[in-house]
């Protein structure tokens, strides 16, 4: 069995969209796209480039798109992108050139669950806000390795909205980088619990 990971950018307001460039992600009139440039720092990179490994992906339509017209001549930043299944979750998209693209059609959860239950590299999510709502809605993220920036925008998609549950996660691993960025991985861990004190 392998392991949903989502792996995200997002503001100290949970502001998830179009974190790398100005027009990665436009919809609904955003105007912060590529929010997170002036915080690269070393400390962030080594983060990036130890969970930028080889793996396979789970994607929805709109990331795998922005994913497409760039890596596919730039994998030397990515190693393993080009040769990583790519299971992208679209109603409308059926097939594509980029290689080991696969389309996930019908009962979404289901072919969701089946992917996670094979052997294989665990499955890494890559912004895709609408397919992360479903996976958060249904109990299917493993781990979260989260980037929080030290901005508010107010607006935008948000990586904790509509499917999120009450659910418990155990933090396994932290960094602050020196422009602020709190790299943390989180893994699920049970059952809300409450207390007083």
């Amino acid at each position: 069995m392998r392991k949903i990971i989502v792996i995200e950018f997002i503001t100290l307001d949970g502001v998830m969209q179009a974190p790398g460039g100005s027009k990665e992600d436009t919809a609904e009139g955003f105007k912060y796209g590529g929010w997170m440039g002036p915080y690269r720092d070393e400390i962030f990179s080594k983060v990036m480039e130890k969970q930028m490994r080889p793996a396979d992906y789970l994607l929805g339509r709109i990331t795998f798109e922005i994913f497409a017209s760039y890596w596919p001549e730039h994998a030397s930043g990515w190693p393993g992108i080009n040769e990583g299944a790519k299971y992208v979750v679209s109603n409308t998209l059926t097939k594509h050139d980029w290689e080991n693209s696969i389309f996930i059609k019908g009962d979404v959860v289901e072919e969701i669950k089946k992917l996670k239950n094979q052997d294989g590299p665990d499955l890494q999510v890559w912004g895709s806000s609408k397919l992360i709502q479903t996976l958060l809605q249904h109990d299917l993220v493993d781990e979260l390795w989260l980037k929080t920036f030290p901005i508010t925008l107010g607006s935008g998609k948000r990586l904790f909205a509509e499917g999120t549950i009450p659910a418990a996660f155990k933090l396994t691993d932290s960094k602050i980088s020196p422009s602020g960025v709190i790299c943390a991985n989180y893994e699920r861990a049970g059952e809300v619990k409450t207390g007083s004190f």
